[in-house]
């Protein structure tokens, strides 16, 4: 008879199951998940919901843009032209499910018409150009500071009374306790007025040309976007690192832990496959909805370096009424809100088989 010992010195080691192999068992769990097809079907309603609002509100403010530039122009133009202007600007008085059916199909086609402070340049244009200069500095200051918040929480969990427990998480709490704009405001006076280290302005060097094949526009893109980025990622990080470290405490507690610390495995494997793992799950959502919010762009921020970002341009759109340019914004909040906590939740059945 062959005994259990001889049976596990006799398996291949081409029996285990590979990287590749786990990674698809993933895949497959991921469609026939019942917890995703639910959460989808939810993420569809609210995503109507959404929608709807975003075309009643603005339709409920009191005001009408094109009255507004009928003003600014004091009597100047002539009033015949106002209906033909409303028109341009698809303000078409009509039914309302009417309208509401024409908004549906600028959603679809992408086409929201010419936006009202930069006319005749289209929504679309106006958006697209503020969007990509906020995934470069929010989006990457979202990354970097979920990742180095989460791993210095583990650590500071996994070493409690350690040098990152005892004096990096107080000093990262501490900073993190003041907003984005305060600190901003502190390293544009030190290292950028008094020092000259860093530019206090813009993007990029509006004197050189913007060319992202240049390795000179790259450079100036990424030095212009040190000190933002620090400023972001100082004040996100201790949030990020207290949280992991609270998470990680609660589940450095349970059994399985312990079943693993007495099987002998690696500290290194315990912390990060086996405690890591399922310690991040409730930070996963939180960073879904942080980084779903970054297209809103960090405001105050943006506006405390010029920085040509989501949130300076909506601010622009709300003081001028810019409804068209106001609904694109709220659309693509509400849209990168919805997937990045779809794609949170199929991080769930990746990393825990029970939400399968």
């Amino acid at each position: 008879m062959t005994t259990a010992v001889g049976k596990r010195a006799a398996r291949k080691p081409d029996d285990d199951p590979g990287m590749l192999t786990k990674l698809l068992d993933g895949v497959y769990a991921i469609f026939k998940s019942r917890f995703l097809r639910r959460r989808f079907v939810f993420y569809l309603v609210a995503a109507f919901a959404a929608v709807t609002l975003n075309f009643i509100i603005p339709r409920l403010m009191p005001g009408d843009p094109v009255q507004l530039l009928f003003a600014r122009f004091q009597g100047k133009l002539d009033p015949r032209a106002f209906e033909a202007i409303k028109e341009q600007f698809g303000f078409v008085q009509g039914p309302l499910f009417e309208q509401y059916l024409l908004y549906l199909r600028s959603i679809v086609t992408l086409d929201f018409g010419p936006s009202i402070m930069g006319f005749p340049v289209p929504v679309a244009q106006v958006i697209g150009s503020s969007l990509r200069w906020t995934l470069i500095l929010a989006g990457i200051s979202s990354v970097m500071s979920f990742l180095i918040g989460a791993l210095l929480g583990v650590l500071a969990a996994w070493r409690r009374g350690g040098r990152i427990d005892t004096i990096l998480l107080p000093i990262a709490s501490v900073f993190g306790a003041f907003p984005y704009f305060f600190i901003a405001l502190i390293a544009v006076y030190v290292l950028g007025f008094q020092l000259d280290v860093f530019p206090t302005s813009h993007a990029y060097n509006t004197a050189i040309r913007q060319d992202w094949a240049s390795t000179e526009f790259l450079w100036s893109v990424v030095y212009h976007m040190i000190l933002p980025l620090f400023t972001i990622v100082v004040t996100a990080t201790g949030g990020w690192m207290l949280g992991m470290r609270n998470n990680m405490i609660g589940v450095l507690s349970q059994d399985y832990i312990v079943m693993a610390e007495a099987k002998g495995l690696s500290d290194r494997r315990i912390m990060l496959l086996y405690a890591a793992r399922n310690a991040i799950l409730p930070s996963l959502t939180a960073f879904g909805m942080s980084f779903g919010f970054v297209i809103a762009g960090l405001l105050l921020t943006e506006i405390v370096f010029s920085y040509p970002g989501m949130g300076y341009t909506f601010l622009l759109a709300v003081n001028a009424r810019d409804y068209p340019v106001m609904q694109g914004i709220y659309l693509m909040i509400t849209v990168t809100v919805l997937v990045a906590n779809f794609i949170a939740d199929m991080s769930y059945v990746l990393l825990d088989p029970r939400a399968r």
